[in-house]
């Protein structure tokens, strides 16, 4: 019984550091977002609109970027759930978008990209 124990123990620490966020592992993620996303202080939109201060912003409303009305209209907050789910399949969670990124499958490095973007206030300004 201990040995259940023990092992049960060591597979829920496992299972708690593989979900741990890690923004410098974000920020080696972001690199397939930088062709078109920037974030940052001199962030500006590109292919993609910029970054920064996404997580409680409504889709579609960053000032100066064409969306698409798929974008305009999916009535999203961004938060972590509604993020993780867009990057894993856009074109799944908003039909239409002008995204052409086919997602990111692992786990780990959606909660490390997530980990990475929450830095970023709207200004660009790393807060955490």
């Amino acid at each position: 019984m201990r040995t259940f124990f023990l092992a049960l123990t060591v597979l829920t620490a496992s299972a708690s550091h593989v979900l741990a966020q890690s923004a410098e592992a974000g920020e080696r993620v972001y690199t397939q977002c930088r062709a078109c996303h920037q974030v940052g202080e001199t962030a500006r939109n590109l292919v993609g609109p910029q970054l920064n201060g996404i997580f409680g912003r409504k889709s579609g409303t960053i000032e100066g970027y064409n969306y698409s009305q798929a974008n305009k209209n999916a009535n999203i907050t961004w938060d972590e759930a509604t993020f993780r789910d867009y990057i894993v399949d856009p074109r799944g969670k908003v039909p239409g978008t002008k995204m052409v990124f086919a997602g990111l499958k692992n786990p780990q490095q959606v909660t490390d990209l997530i980990a990475y973007l929450k830095q970023f206030d709207a200004t660009g300004k790393r807060g955490q």
